[in-house]
């Protein structure tokens, strides 16, 4: 019986308040914390002044990085050089020079149909699939709506703003077109009805309007397309046609010659058709680009439909066609193209994604000048790229922005803010030399905006893992966001060829190199993946290039327990000793294969193949071992849950729901391999129950299946993924210290559980290392295993050590298959009884309870809420590592929490965060250096010296409910916070914040709470983000100084801040989409073209479309939503006092240029009138006295 200290109880007893109790958190994620002081904690925890309030946190997002999820629209502004795409979400994504990235979303989420800028205005026009007509203003860094215009009874399906006009024209499906104002976005009672603009002998409806523009020659004309192959050329003033042309194919697009006499038209059967005003009777010209040439007199090959066609020209040189579509349909394989025509040369440009839209960017924003176009920006489905048109080969600039974050699907991403600053410049001049080459030599002509660096200026960096093995390193400081270097993990394995790849199928579907997690040591620049496959990888960071054997091990991590009897809880001791009970033993020291009896199984084979040729490791991150789990008894090794690495001590630890194994990166060694439930010795808090043999490796039934949609989620939201089917801790066992034992056996023994899901256990011994060549279990070492017996199970249920099997979309599925496996709630039939290894932290720590001095400490933690500490004992000189044996043993301390353990950390006494200790980078490759040299630097964090007898160390956990802080070494419990009891913890870690720790938490009802260290008391809880979809918790992640990540979409990262500060500042920081630019002088035409040319100058819209001459349009047809603020009030909130005194200068200036122009035009007419009086007076005098016979 354990003995209590009546003393202490006491003590505890006056000094806690009486609103100490533990309570339970609200059903938003919050809770209350209680203290629990004993000894000498009381002291340590009153020497901690914490300085972070409340008034220091604010969630807010910054920045949006990648490509826009599922584009539909496209738009450009030729003066200020700004990109506008819109997507199906109803996002709007405004692209400028480096640095200018612009997130914007309409509320209703409706998907954008079509984009307008007005040029030069600092606005945007955006049309939605709900019939709404938006009005942006870009005058300001985070653009606002002005105006909505709500379409009750007709669909929008087109429209077209002419340059230097405040009057919108607008296409319905009905075949009308409106005309609305932009200034105030008020319909005008002007409306071109389709029944008026066809000819009244026509029996059909032309179909919805496609196109829309102004003649480049007349801005009084109109010309409309419509679907069934109808142009209609209305003049504006007479309200009537003036030409009617016909075409028995559908019209998809129309783009005039600059000199507005012709214009050409794509249509659906792969056609561009040429018209000629003067004769509308037929095209003066038709072309089937990619149809097949047939005889005279025949009609060519119809092809697959181009989908929009620009016709633009050149002053020097033929005009340039380019369209998209209009493929030959007997190349089915064909990818997406986009075919430019430049004279008699045609390229096809072949595309990896469908063609959603195209633009030609032109020299000037005029449409009756020669259009002189210099690129192509060509939006795919998944890609943006800009084609050069200067150059003959049609290369392609290269995209400073993070487009390609999605190459491959991401599976899991990491974020370390105020990192060591010289590992950018390094990973970039790595990187920067395995860039593709062939881009164009010009810059990037998409310009607009401006940006500065802010006052933000420390380093950060953000990795992704992929689901083809591949790992990305991003400069993500001063919230941009640069590739700097790119790892394929995929290299140190042989390809799988066809046929091969049957023995991953069990674990993955696909993807058998998808990257599940990452570790990664700035300091030390040691970096290691676990992936999907049941691998481990470590690299070490050389400038050098090496060409060296890859050095692999396997591992059997599998634990199994047959018959095992549980007694009767009235008879059975506490702590039963159960070896009598145990079967026995048989040794894996022989022969790796094991035959079943009823045939040959799969046993001792790893998943994938390591190479075991010399590969060539180019400069940057090299393999340096590479860890594999194998099959056992036919049954596949389940996949890592856990994974931590220390380069001070020179090891690697990784857990799955099988049980943990420690493995010496430095010597090439397993130190350790067992199951979970041999990690507690003898003395098991909970007795677990016996099961079934397994049946059928296939879980048919047996998971409760999670769909990405919201609804099933909000089902499920409120449920832990481990909670319900396993016991509760008791409250008793907080902070509980198990007896330790001396003794310390070794023993080769496997006990068999058969495992309706998760597969066979075994616990098996050291293995020793060859370069690249696999390790059988006659290489084995010796292994440190412990305990008389081993305790039985209980019932209990563990998400996190088995597969998801996840019904999702075709599109997602792929990214979906990586899941981590504690973010959903799953149920089995046979409640199977997995523990698994969740968490895992190296540190200089007290191993035991009342220790003096502090020694390596692996913090593990499992999914039952059970921590475990395993005391490493290391060579205590340098040179000895790399010979001497390191030991593994059990230090017999065991804490608890409610809900699977997620992370720890730990504090010295005077509150400062312990970083884990680490090697100083020196690179391994490096042949300049002498022996001498080599000896390994190690920095190592221990808590702070103190002359008192007490605790030194605070150490934090946090579990899916609940954090706890426990001082060290007496091992008692400071402060409890039961963070929720509805729902449950995604993502937990430990940041560092103005100089101060705190515990930043994602919740799966969406909510983000912060808490200080060490009392745990709350500081923030918002209501951010409701988990919608697995990727969010896959990919969600907390760094230092008030910064977070999550993947928003499959193509897109969020980037958002929890810091006042950053919020305050990040107005500083963002680009501004708008800068003042004079625009453009029109070209002269010169006095003849003027006067015959066209009227174009002289056209009023106002006196035409206002209200005066117009009248009101009817009411029931669109309403109007005015925008959050008026106008005025969004302009000065744009630019502020100096920005509207640089607009009105820069409106001055150019008032002025053009009254001192207009005034030589003046004088020079002055000057001609004169000369012309001069001559026709001296005419006068000459003929004056002559008489008519003399002429």
């Amino acid at each position: 019986m354990k003995k209590f200290n009546f003393r202490k109880v006491l003590d505890g007893l006056t000094a806690s308040s009486p609103g100490s109790g533990s309570s339970s958190g609200s059903n938003s994620g919050g809770g209350s914390g209680s203290v629990h002081p004993g000894g000498t904690a009381g002291v340590l925890r009153e020497e901690i002044q914490e300085t972070l309030t409340s008034e220091y946190f604010q969630i807010c997002k910054t920045v949006r990085h990648g490509f826009p999820y599922q584009p539909t629209a496209l738009a450009f502004d030729p003066v200020q050089k700004t990109l506008a795409i819109g997507t199906r979400t109803g996002a709007i994504r405004i692209l400028g020079r480096p640095g200018v990235d612009c997130y914007c979303q309409h509320e209703s989420g409706a998907a954008v149909l079509q984009l307008q800028f007005l040029i030069n205005e600092g606005a945007l026009v955006s049309a939605s699939s709900d019939d709404t007509l938006h009005l942006w203003n870009l005058r300001q860094k985070r653009p606002a709506i002005l105006h909505s215009l709500k379409f009750n009874r007709e669909r929008i399906t087109y429209c077209h703003l002419p340059f230097q006009s405040k009057w919108l024209y607008v296409g319905t499906e009905r075949g009308n077109t409106h005309i609305v104002n932009i200034e105030s976005f008020i319909l005008s009672g002007y409306v071109i009805m389709w029944n008026k603009a066809i000819e009244l002998s026509t029996k059909t409806h032309p179909g919805p309007v496609v196109h829309l523009s102004d003649s480049p020659r007349d801005e009084g004309k109109l010309l409309i397309g419509y679907e069934n192959g109808t142009v209609v050329f209305w003049d504006l003033k007479s309200k009537r046609a003036e030409l009617r042309l016909y075409y028995d194919e559908a019209i998809h697009s129309i783009d005039w010659h600059h000199e507005g006499k012709q214009f050409m038209c794509s249509h659906s059967d792969g056609s561009l058709t040429l018209w000629n005003l003067k004769s509308p009777s037929r095209p003066f010209q038709t072309t089937i680009p990619h149809g097949k040439s047939q005889k005279e007199g025949r009609k060519s090959e119809s092809c697959k439909p181009i989908l929009k066609v620009e016709y633009k020209t050149c002053r020097n040189s033929e005009p340039f066609i380019i369209f998209s579509g209009g493929l030959s349909y007997d190349k089915a394989c064909r990818r997406p193209s986009l075919t430019i025509m430049h004279g008699k040369a045609i390229t096809v440009l072949e595309m990896d994604h469908p063609i959603v839209e195209f633009l030609t960017l032109c020299e000037t924003p005029y449409p009756n000048e020669f259009q002189e176009p210099y690129a192509v920006v060509v939006l795919l489905e998944k890609d943006l790229i800009v084609v050069d048109l200067t150059q003959s080969n049609f290369p392609i600039f290269e995209n400073p922005y993070p487009m390609d974050i999605h190459e491959s699907p991401v599976t899991c991403t990491a974020y370390f803010a105020d990192c060591p600053p010289d590992l950018i410049l390094v990973l970039y001049s790595i990187g920067v030399k395995h860039k593709k080459q062939g881009y164009s030599n010009k810059e990037w002509p998409i310009t607009g905006g401006a940006w500065n660096l802010g006052t933000q200026t420390y380093p950060e960096i953000i990795i992704t893992g992929h689901a083809d093995g591949s790992i990305k390193f991003w400069d993500a400081s001063a919230i941009t966001l640069q590739m700097l270097y790119k790892l394929k993990t995929s290299k140190v394995f042989e390809k799988q060829k066809v046929g091969e790849g049957k023995q991953t199928c069990e674990i993955v579907e696909e993807d058998p190199y998808a990257i599940q997690m990452i570790y990664w040591c700035p300091e030390s620049r040691i970096f290691c993946v676990s992936g999907v496959s049941a691998y481990v990888i470590i690299y070490k960071f050389s400038r050098h290039e090496i060409t060296a054997e890859i050095v692999s091990l396997e591992v059997r991590l599998q634990y199994d327990v047959e018959d095992i009897i549980t007694p009767e809880p009235e008879t059975s001791p506490p702590f039963p000793d159960l070896s009598s009970q145990l079967p026995s033993s048989r040794s894996l020291s022989g022969s790796t294969n094991t035959v079943a009896s009823e045939g040959v199984a799969k046993d001792s084979i790893p998943c994938l193949n390591v190479k075991t040729r010399p590969v060539r490791m180019p400069p940057g991150y090299q393999a340096e071992l590479v860890i594999q789990l194998v099959w056992m008894d036919g049954e596949p090794p389940q996949q890592i849950t856990s994974l931590a690495v220390s380069s001070a001590y020179g090891i690697v630890a990784f857990g799955n729901c099988n049980g943990l194994a420690v493995v010496d990166f430095i010597q090439k060694t397993v130190l350790l391999s067992m199951g979970t439930i041999d990690l507690y010795r003898s003395s098991d808090l909970y007795q677990r129950q016996p099961r079934s043999p397994r049946k059928n490796k296939q879980f048919i039934a047996g998971l409760t299946e999670l769909n990405d949609s919201p609804v099933p989620l909000e089902l499920e939201r409120c449920k832990s993924p481990t909670s319900g089917l396993a016991t509760r801790i008791p409250e008793a066992a907080a902070g509980f210290c198990r007896n330790e034992i001396p003794a310390v056996r070794q023993r080769n023994q496997v006990h068999h559980l058969p495992d309706h899901v998760n597969g066979h256990c075994t616990s098996p011994t050291s293995h020793s290392c060859s370069s690249g060549k696999r390790l059988s279990n006659a290489d084995v070492s010796k292994v440190n295993r412990w305990g008389p017996g081993k305790p039985p199970f209980r019932k209990a249920q563990s998400a996190a050590c088995m597969e998801i099997s996840l019904p999702v979309t075709t599109e997602e599925s792929r990214e979906n298959l990586y899941n981590r496996s504690r973010s959903s709630s799953i149920s089995s039939i046979d409640k199977d009884s997995k523990e698994a290894i969740t968490a895992l932290y190296f540190m200089e720590s007290f191993a035991r309870k009342n220790d003096s001095t502090v020694s390596p400490c692996l913090f593990v933690g499992t999914s039952l809420g059970m921590v475990l500490i395993i005391s490493l004992n290391l060579p205590s000189a340098d040179e000895q590592r790399f010979t001497e044996p390191v030991m593994v043993l059990p230090s017999g301390t065991f804490l608890s929490l409610k809900g699977p353990v997620l992370t720890f950390s730990c504090m010295d006494r005077t509150g400062g965060l312990m970083h884990p200790p680490y090697e100083v980078w020196k690179d391994p490759n490096n042949i300049d250096e002498n022996e001498k040299s080599w000896r390994r630097k190690l920095v190592m964090n221990f808590p702070s010296p103190s002359q008192e007898i007490g605790d030194h160390q605070y150490t934090i956990i946090c579990s899916e409910k609940q954090a706890k802080v426990f001082s060290l070494p007496s091992q008692t419990c400071l402060y409890v916070h039961n963070i929720t009891e509805t729902s449950f913890i995604l993502r937990a870690d430990v940041v560092v914040m103005c100089n101060s720790a705190c515990l930043a938490c994602f919740c799966a009802n969406g909510h983000i709470m912060i808490m200080s260290l060490p009392s745990l008391r709350p500081m923030l809880d918002v209501n951010y983000l409701p988990l919608t979809d697995m990727r969010i918790a896959r990919t969600f992640c907390f760094t230092n100084e008030g910064q977070a990540l999550y993947l928003v979409s499959p193509t897109e990262i969020q980037r958002l801040t929890y810091s006042q500060e950053m919020c305050d500042n990040l107005q500083d920081m963002l680009g501004d989409l708008f800068t003042p630019i004079e625009t453009p002088e029109a070209q002269n035409r010169g006095f003849l073209k003027g006067l015959f040319g066209g009227s174009g100058q002289t056209f009023d819209r106002e006196e035409l479309f206002g209200e005066a001459s117009a009248g009101k349009a009817s009411r029931s047809l669109a309403q109007h939503i005015p925008g959050p603020g008026g106008i005025e009030g969004m302009k000065g909130a744009a630019g502020g006092v100096m920005g509207e005194l640089t607009r009105a200068r820069i409106a001055l200036d150019e008032r002025g240029q053009r009254l001192g122009e207009l005034e030589e035009k003046t004088a020079g007419m002055m000057t001609s009138a004169e000369a012309f009086s001069k001559h026709a007076h001296e005419l006068m005098l000459k003929y004056k006295d002559k008489k008519w016979y003399q002429f």
